[in-house]
Parts: C-alpha cells; sequence; structure tokens
C-alpha cells in the first residue's frame, strides 16, 4: 500500500481551498474530470494528507484548515463533497525570517511544504524556504519570487538531498499556457510575429495582492513565452465581482506569405484556483517521489509545469 504524501501548505488561500476541496471531491466520486495525471510515480490524486498549514491572517489562525478555506477574503466556491475536519490547525506563518526554527519544527513529520502565499514577499518565501530545508521536506515556490532561481538557494537544497521545485505556476489552463501554445504555433506554421499582448483581470485576494505588489510577475509571465521581446504583458486588473474567475485578452498580430496581415484576438475565461490546484496536485507528487528516492535539486519533470523555472529571468 502506497504511504499518502504528508503536506505542508503555506497560505490558506484560494488555490489551497480549490486544492483541499478538488482532492476531497476525487475521493468522494472518483472523478477524474480535470486531472492531467492520474497517476505520478505510483501516487494518485487521493493519496495526499494535509499535516500542517500556516497563515497570517488572524481570522485563520487556529481554525482547523477545512473550515479555515472558506473565510473571507476566500471566494473559491464550495464544492459538491464531503470534506470532514482535517484535524490540522491553521498556524501563525512568517512575515520575515524571525521564526524559521519555530516553523521547521512544526514541519516535523511532513514530506513538502507548498508555498502557496502571495507573490512579491521574497523574504518570507526565503524564510519558508530555509524552515523545509532544515526540516529535510521538500520545496514547492508556486510564486513569482525567485527561489528555485537563486543559486545560492538552489544549492542548498541540492546539497542536503532535497528538491526544490519553482517558480511560479503554469496554471493548468491558463493565459501563459495559451499564449504560448498560439506563438509556438505561429513559428511552427512559418508566419513571423510582429506584435502580441496579454491583460488579466481577477477578483481573488492574490489579484489584490498582486496589484499592489508586482514585483517580478511581469518578468515571470515573460519567461513562460517564446520571442517575448515582442510581447507586452499589461499590469493586472483586480475586479472584485469577478470572484475566483480570471478573464484574459490576448491579441497577435504576424504576417504571413507576401507580409500579408494576420491577426488574432482570444478572450479566456477560467477559474484560477482551480488552475492553480489542477497543476499543484501534480508538482506536490513530483516532490514527494523524489524526495523518497533521494533525488535533490529540481526535477527535470516539473519544469513544464512552472512559468520561471532554474535558469530563467528574474
Amino acid at each position: 500500500m502506497i504511504e499518502k504524501v504528508k503536506v505542508a501548505v503555506v497560505g490558506v488561500g484560494n488555490n489551497t481551498s480549490a486544492l483541499v476541496q478538488g482532492i476531497a471531491l476525487h475521493r468522494d466520486s472518483g472523478s477524474l474530470v480535470g486531472v492531467r495525471r492520474p497517476i505520478v510515480d505510483g501516487l494518485a490524486v487521493g493519496d495526499i494528507e494535509f499535516v500542517a498549514a500556516f497563515a497570517t491572517s488572524r481570522e485563520k489562525i487556529g481554525r482547523d484548515l477545512t473550515e479555515a478555506i472558506f473565510l473571507p477574503p476566500n471566494n473559491f466556491p464550495r464544492l459538491d463533497c464531503d470534506l470532514p475536519e482535517a484535524g490540522v490547525a491553521v498556524t501563525e506563518g512568517l512575515v520575515d525570517s524571525a521564526g524559521v526554527d519555530r516553523v521547521a519544527a512544526a514541519l516535523a513529520g511532513a514530506e513538502v511544504l507548498l508555498y502557496s502565499a502571495p507573490s512579491g514577499r521574497p523574504e518570507t518565501a526565503r524564510a519558508y524556504a530555509e524552515a523545509a530545508r532544515t526540516a529535510g521536506v521538500a520545496f514547492i515556490n508556486t510564486t513569482a519570487d525567485p527561489i528555485s532561481r537563486d543559486p545560492d538557494v538552489m544549492s542548498g537544497f541540492e546539497a542536503a538531498g532535497l528538491p526544490l521545485l519553482g517558480d511560479d505556476l503554469a496554471s493548468q489552463f491558463g493565459t501563459s499556457v495559451v499564449h504560448n501554445a498560439l506563438l509556438r504555433l505561429l513559428r511552427e506554421r512559418g508566419l513571423t510575429l510582429v506584435s502580441s499582448y496579454q491583460v488579466n483581470l481577477g477578483g481573488t485576494e492574490d489579484f489584490r495582492n498582486l496589484v499592489e505588489n508586482p514585483s517580478t510577475k511581469k518578468q515571470s509571465k515573460l519567461n513562460a513565452l517564446p520571442d517575448a521581446d515582442r510581447v507586452e504583458v499589461a499590469p493586472l486588473g483586480y475586479l472584485p465581482h469577478l470572484g475566483s474567475q480570471k478573464v484574459a485578452h490576448l491579441n497577435i498580430e504576424a504576417q504571413g506569405w507576401g507580409e500579408t496581415v494576420v491577426s488574432l484576438d482570444v478572450k479566456l475565461k477560467v477559474d484560477d484556483p482551480s488552475g492553480a490546484a489542477g497543476v499543484n496536485i501534480d508538482l506536490i507528487r513530483i516532490a514527494a517521489s523524489a524526495l523518497r528516492n533521494g533525488h535533490g535539486g529540481h526535477p527535470a519533470e516539473a519544469t513544464s509545469l512552472l512559468k520561471s523555472p532554474p535558469g530563467t529571468a528574474i
């Protein structure tokens, strides 16, 4: 019998809500709708056990994880599934490097630490990475903050024989994935890209935070695209009435044979936290498998699931 992957999460927001509920829905129904890989190295979607959770929201600290994921400002909808208490109380998280040892101690028994806090807090992200390394736990950075791209951090994980996955999710069917596919299609068909842009609007707390703290998000989005020198990524827009939905607009201007004009406009509407969870479920199992097999550093298998893997620009 496969031993369940013991997971700790940082950030009890929409992405964590989508992940926790989605796993519960799969266990209830066996549904594989939206599941990219039912099995990863012998690990199924339901082979996940949450053992710790960290947050800075006073309203969430001390609550059971399955209660905290529904507290404001979270707005990911309730899924139709049985969701028993996790038996995991949300613990006060870090805001800086103070408290690393406390978090490392709280990670006892965990195998994977999923860092799903808002982007734009690189010092906090590095502090959690250090706590994971100290505790002997694999670390997944889902944010645009440069952790796996930091050579010093990566070398520390490699020396410890621990997996470090990141940075920044390429959402399951998000703007970057669609934009990348379209730009590559142009290349494959022999067209010449003249210019392109993308606009992203969303209503989650993550979007609100990124509007206020854009940090390295724009560069991370460009890292995910070919011909990025001819692509413009507009500043993110926060529209609360969108809830957990994201709306993206893509434009591509190109030239075909005889320098004739080709123009393409695409509108994409997705549930943003769902798109993150659909990737996180794979990253968790990849990280756990690498840890159990003694493979430190960045697993090549994770690269296609990320916007900014090691070696891309900061």
